[in-house]
């Protein structure tokens, strides 16, 4: 039969528990476990540094292609804009190049055909010459008063733009009787008032109009008279 002494099974625990606090109190071991426990902390500390500076990274690259995309949409903007502007500088230039050759086109005869226009819408008014140099035009002409010279000067002064710079000359002259005038009427007498005209000069700027001088207050005609 076999036996079993109990009472000195359960007084050797004591001794298997006193054997781990000396190993433990040993200065080794507990060197060991600190270096552990510092080695631990490190690679925790390691490894958040790792995550953090991960997402650091990532955030800076989604920002990085936000500001890419940015970028992208003004330089879009702009090259639009450019493309605009050139597109508005051509347009321009077509409808300056159309007005030059309007203007280009305003030969003599739409020269002669506005001046006679005007001369017709005033009675007892006599044409003698047209001279044009370049845009200046010089009209000489005879009227019996000065009231129709006035009269076809305005005519000219508003003209919606088409001339400019209106200069009247006006002087007295002896009218010329036709020939065989004197014979027919018989003997003239030597103190009567013999007749009289007024000859004028107009110098004016023919097509050289602005569209903002179309719309602004026609200067007053200048007007010089002679004895």
């Amino acid at each position: 039969m076999i036996k079993i002494n109990l009472l000195e099974s359960v007084t050797d625990q004591p001794k298997g528990a006193a054997l781990v606090e000396e190993k433990v109190a040993s200065p080794r071991v507990q060197t060991l476990l600190l270096a552990l426990t510092v080695f631990g902390l490190m690679l925790l500390g390691m490894g958040y540094e790792y995550v953090s500076t991960k997402s650091a990274h990532e955030t800076a690259q989604a920002e990085l292609a936000r500001q890419r995309a940015i970028n992208l949409q003004m330089l879009a903007v702009q090259k639009e804009q450019q493309e605009l502007e050139k597109k508005a500088h051509e347009i321009q230039a077509r409808i300056d190049a159309i007005k030059r050759l309007r203007e280009s086109q305003q030969g003599p005869s739409a020269l002669l055909h506005e001046i006679k226009a005007r001369f017709d819408a005033v009675p007892e008014l006599y044409l003698r010459s047209i001279e044009q140099k370049d845009s200046e035009v010089t009209i000489k002409g005879e009227s019996p008063n000065e009231y129709t010279v006035t009269k076809f000067g305005q005519s000219l002064e508003f003209s919606g733009g088409l001339f400019n710079n209106l200069f009247i000359e006006t002087q007295r002259e002896a009218a010329k009787d036709p020939a065989g005038s004197t014979a027919m009427a018989g003997p003239v007498d030597p103190n009567a008032p013999k007749p009289e005209v007024v000859a004028f000069t107009v110098r004016v700027s023919y097509g050289s109009a602005k569209p903002q001088q179309q719309n602004a207050t026609p200067p007053t005609n200048q007007v010089a008279m002679k004895k």
